[in-house]
């Protein structure tokens, strides 16, 4: 049997890039994925950037796998991973198509969206945010023809923007009813708080405008003062102050029942409406997809600002257990090109450490992690605030745990 270099599980954006850096050193690289195609979370994205230039995920993608196919890179899609076993050469990674056996191992695996249970929710018709992004941008099929996409946030406005472009009526994103799986999801002073770090995103001057005077301004304040009927970001409306009730349909959705809420979230009496639609989206955000680390020993950290539970690993993407590196959104929500830049830093980390070359590899990794800080400093949406102090904590526990000494692991 093929003993790899490196294994890399995760065809997306991180582990991509990851190849590409690992192989143009001369490693010997496999990659695999569960999808029946390589590019991940890139094949949904479809926006313009500030420059007015666009950005094609699947262009991105169709390059990243071009370019890894041409320096030798062994490409499996359409193959799941069910366990991982650490062995004195590395790991063994048992799959839907058989044990591949590697020196080292990355995990890229990305991540998943967050479910938000409200009444209806299983009525066919019902998807998630990014259910709906790849029908249209992927497999080129509309959901559907009008929708409400409940809640409010980074993930939900931006892919709103991808959905019109399909050619579907969005008809207003509202938040979900006050609960406790909800969470700051269902109250509009959070959900203010962080809307006004997305204002730049609008296409009118007055709202860009707007969001840079509410600096000065609490999201209390704004909450209090911001209009029943919303605002609009490419020509939808993003109502803060409505909540759904219930989503309605029998064979299928029919409509969503709304109510008005106070700021705290409170509904006020009857103020409730019925919006026609034939479909919904429901968006509760993303979360770091960590079963496989989970599954190899590793330690985590939850990190709220980082979408929840993350591998402890260190800036050079190394993790406390041996031979094992992580990258992309499982070390925690980024944008895409976060993840390629952090797939950079790891692919140089393992040819590093295979070629025994670290004294000519420290200044590439050191400048290839400047790229990440560059990189995530420059995002055009920022999932949460504070990421960089988040990403610190993560490092410096990293340190902290490195200093304590390790158990002794078996391996067969």
């Amino acid at each position: 049997m093929k003993l790899w270099n490196l294994l890399i599980i995760g065809a997306g954006p991180a582990g991509l890039n990851a190849a590409i850096a690992a192989a143009e050193h001369g490693l010997d690289v496999k990659v695999i994925d569960e999808f029946t195609k390589v590019g991940g979370r890139l094949l949904g994205q479809l926006h313009q950037e500030p420059s007015g230039e666009w950005w094609n995920g699947i262009e991105k993608a169709d390059a990243l796998h071009q370019r890894a196919s041409h320096l030798g890179v062994r490409i499996e899609c359409g193959t799941s991973v069910h366990d991982l076993e650490q062995t004195n050469f590395g790991w063994k990674v048992y799959t839907s198509k058989g044990m591949v056996e590697t020196n080292k191992l990355l995990l890229a695996t990305g991540a998943t969206e967050v479910p938000q249970p409200i009444p209806g929710w299983t009525i066919p018709g019902v998807i998630s945010i990014g259910a709906a992004q790849v029908m249209g941008n992927v497999h080129r099929v509309k959901p559907g023809n009008s929708c409400v996409i409940i809640g409010a946030n980074v993930l939900s406005i931006a892919i709103a923007n991808e959905l019109r472009l399909c050619g579907i009526k969005v008809k207003e994103i509202i938040i979900p009813p006050t609960s406790e799986l909800a969470k700051d999801a269902g109250n509009p002073e959070k959900v203010m708080e962080s809307l006004m770090r997305l204002t730049h995103l609008a296409p009118s001057a007055i709202l860009r405008l707007a969001g840079k005077l509410a600096k000065f301004v609490s999201p209390s304040l704004a909450t209090k003062f911001y209009p029943k009927s919303g605002f609009k970001i490419f020509d939808i409306p993003i109502k803060i102050k409505t909540a759904a009730m219930e989503i309605i349909g029998d064979q299928k959705v029919t409509a969503v029942k709304t109510v008005n809420v106070k700021s705290n979230g409170d509904r006020i009496p009857n103020s409730e409406k019925t919006t026609e639609v034939d479909f919904v989206c429901i968006a509760g955000g993303l979360a770091p997809l960590p079963e496989l680390a989970a599954v190899s020993g590793c330690s985590f950290k939850y990190v709220r600002e980082l979408g929840g539970h993350v591998p402890i690993h260190s800036e050079q993407m190394k993790t406390n257990v041996p031979n094992l590196y992580v990258a992309g959104n499982i070390t925690g929500v980024e944008s895409a090109k976060v993840a390629m830049a952090q797939g950079r830093v790891a692919g140089l980390t393992i040819a590093s450490e295979i070629m025994d070359n670290k004294g000519d590899m420290d200044t590439l990794i050191d400048k290839a992690m400047e790229q990440v800080r560059k990189v995530r400093a420059e995002a055009l949406i920022q999932f949460q605030p504070n990421i960089p102090e988040a990403r610190d904590k993560v490092y410096q526990q990293f340190e902290i745990d490195e200093k304590i000494e390790k158990p002794k692991v078996s391996v067969s």
